[in-house]
């Protein structure tokens, strides 16, 4: 025997009253929950229930968040690091060009003082390079004879004598500096007036002092100034500090030894010294001390 089915399924319910049905009875439940929040514990409780299927859910998404702000993030920070970096050097630069500007200008103000303080002409020169050369000690300058440079013209700075013109072209020259070996500047010492004279003995060596009386009294830190009698280098100039002496009793004689007090390196600008002491030398420079002293000449051949 067959079951039937009751007359109710068998017609069965409209889709739409169905639908009615529902939307009434979620209606009713919120007008009640909105009213009298009944339903707060079941809500939560759900919600309790649900959460970790939710996280577990939103962990991929969670993941790519991190992921993505984490290189975003470290990205912008090695961008603003290389910025950094970046604005760091520039400041440096701006710095240590600002510092260079600074001592040029008071080097500059120098020569400018020493100008002024002088009775002869002088024409300021910049030093263009130094050339390569294992045994003399020379640079090139960017003035020359259309300038008013002569052979034997004296080159100096703020500092003291740096050397003299050996070769002369129209807009350059070349100066031969005081390390340059055999060459000589008749000197005196700044403490006591004793003469002698200072030869270059080749790069990288120290000045000789040469011409001494026996039993000098010299000293480690003693001045040397030009002495003006070669009637090359005006006097006065400061051209080397004695630096070690070595004294010999036996054959009761010094080797005295001596740097130069101007460096060529420290700046690029100096003065080509137009000195004649015919008409530029102060009275009483000249006397006392033979220009000769058995060295190359510091005058070149052909000056009067």
């Amino acid at each position: 025997m067959q079951n039937s089915t009751p007359p109710l399924f068998k017609q069965g319910i409209p889709a739409l009253a169905k639908l009615v049905v529902c939307l009434l009875i979620g209606l009713a439940l919120m007008v009640v929950d909105f009213q009298v929040k009944s339903l707060d514990f079941i809500r939560n409780q759900v919600s309790y229930v649900l959460r970790p299927l939710e996280n577990i859910m939103l962990l991929p998404s969670d993941l790519f968040s991190f992921g993505e702000d984490y290189f975003t993030s470290r990205s912008s920070l090695e961008k603003e690091n290389l910025s950094l970096k970046t604005r760091q050097t520039e400041l440096s630069l701006l710095a240590n060009q600002a510092a260079l500007l600074a001592v040029e200008n008071q080097n500059l103000r120098n020569l400018l003082e020493l100008q002024k303080n002088t009775n002869f002409r002088t024409v300021p020169v910049e030093i263009l390079f130094n050339p390569p050369n294992p045994i003399s000690q020379r640079v090139v300058i960017n003035r020359g004879s259309n300038h008013g440079l002569n052979l034997g013209s004296p080159i100096a700075n703020d500092a003291g004598i740096l050397g003299q013109v050996v070769r002369l072209f129209n807009n350059s020259a070349e100066v031969s500096l005081l390390e340059d070996w055999d060459f000589a500047v008749p000197v005196l010492v700044a403490r006591n007036g004793l003469r002698a004279a200072v030869v270059g003995a080749g790069r990288g060596n120290l000045l000789q002092l040469r011409y001494l009386p026996v039993a000098s009294d010299l000293e480690v830190g003693d001045i040397l100034l030009s002495s003006g009698v070669d009637g090359i280098y005006p006097p006065g100039f400061a051209v080397a500090v004695i630096t070690k002496i070595e004294r010999n009793a036996e054959q009761n004689a010094s080797n005295v030894f001596c740097s130069p007090i101007a460096e060529v390196n420290r700046h690029l600008q100096a003065l080509a010294l137009i000195y004649d002491p015919q008409w530029d030398a102060k009275p009483g420079s000249n006397s006392g001390v033979p220009s000769s002293t058995g060295r190359r000449q510091t005058r070149p051949k052909g000056q009067p």
